[in-house]
């Protein structure tokens, strides 16, 4: 299940900096780009490095209210005249110089993505500096100045895309793309997160379901804070697939938020980069069953900046290259030296946590007692009447 694949990526999406002590940390990207570069996947056969242009007006305003975007150029020209007004300025998204431009960048890419896939260009495409979800059309949230999820699909839309699937598996519930496709029947938004009662934003309730005429179409999987690889991948596999088989998408865009990691400073689940590492072989096979092998793949959160972020997408590189890395290989010794080089951290020496990850299918049976069961089964219940599917 190879195909042409795009990594978008411009060394310039590093500037995406919310200062000194901000959990967004760049290096993120920078390490990221250093182990794909580390294992030679930017010279895969079947992989082409692209730099995007930066999203322009007319696109930013596909998904973005102008007054918001006029706002964040402005304090971007002047950071200290964020007040807090627009979601800028407070402690989650603090201003800095260049904010419009660099934001818009990142944007690019996304869109990039999505052209190249839609125009045939590319089967699948990757931006791992992208996936911002949080992101709503008049204000900033979540470290997420401009939804490039949303630009993505609302750019597929326009180019004249009938059905979309985006499947949101960050540890935080994908608000700002569920609110902009709320009542857009065309697009199907499913987010698998730790419960709103335990964590940022308090959204991505099962009852979330899509507005007036679109209902079914958002989902929204809670799980319980704790929540390991085999609760996480059996509540992924008990919804997700059977909701894109019956919504048949065109494409498929997926956002990959490494923050479900148990070792991520600012949430609650327990899962492995093998289990991340699995749910993107699983969105490959999905976007290959029934869209085509139509794939926008996408980054998100993920706070443990040197352990966990360059692995996970390093994996959903790969995987768009057609050239998997084993769980088992180690890590390039050059890269470890770069990282200790650049945080004075040791890196992680193989790309597995060293789990195998399993899961109980949930037609297997489920156990109402169960807390996993229990979101999973609600969630079911709210969406799949809409598409046809027994819960």
């Amino acid at each position: 299940m190879s195909g042409r694949g795009q990594l978008m990526w411009d060394e310039a999406v590093t500037g995406y900096d919310f200062g000194p002590g901000h959990p967004m940390d760049p290096v993120r990207l920078a390490l990221t780009m250093a182990l794909v570069r580390s294992f030679g996947l930017d010279r895969a056969p079947g992989l082409a490095v692209v730099a995007a242009p930066a999203a322009g007006e007319s696109t930013l305003r596909l998904v973005h209210r102008p007054d918001y975007v006029d706002v964040v150029r402005r304090v971007s020209a002047d950071p200290l005249s964020a007040d807090g007004s627009y979601g800028l300025g407070t402690e989650d998204d603090p201003a800095f110089a260049g904010m419009h431009e660099v934001s818009a960048l990142i944007a690019g890419q996304s869109v990039g993505a999505a052209e190249a896939v839609w125009q045939g260009v590319a089967d699948h495409a990757v931006n791992f500096a992208g996936g911002l979800h949080h992101a709503m059309p008049g204000s900033a949230s979540g470290f997420c100045v401009y939804n490039d999820p949303a630009l993505a699909i609302a750019r597929l839309l326009e180019l004249g895309a009938e059905r979309v699937v985006y499947v949101d598996v960050d540890v935080h519930h994908g608000d700002g793309v569920q609110t902009a496709f709320w009542d857009d029947p065309r697009v199907l938004t499913i987010s698998l997160h730790e419960h709103p009662r335990t964590l940022f934003p308090q959204t991505g309730w099962p009852a979330e379901c899509g507005g007036d005429g679109a209902q079914g179409t958002a989902v929204n999987i809670a799980v319980p804070a704790g929540t390991g690889d085999a609760g996480w991948l059996r509540a992924f596999h008990a919804v997700v697939p059977e909701l894109v088989a019956a919504f048949r998408p065109q494409v498929l865009v997926s956002q990959h938020g490494a923050d479900s990691h148990l070792a991520d400073p600012l949430a609650h689940l327990a899962v492995t980069v093998d289990a991340q590492r699995a749910v993107a072989e699983a969105c490959h096979e999905l976007a290959h069953a029934y869209a085509g092998g139509r794939w926008v793949a996408l980054g998100g959160g993920g706070y443990a900046v040197v352990d966990v972020v360059p692995r996970t997408w390093t994996h959903l590189v790969a995987l768009v290259a057609g050239a998997p890395v084993p769980p088992e290989a180690e890590t390039p010794a050059e890269w470890r030296a770069e990282v200790s080089r650049r945080t004075g951290e040791r890196a992680p020496e193989r790309m597995t946590d060293g789990t195998t990850p399993s899961w109980r299918p949930f037609d297997d049976g489920y156990d109402p007692a169960d807390r996993l069961d229990q979101a999973v089964l609600a969630t079911r219940k709210a969406v799949f009447p809409s598409h046809g599917l027994l819960p």
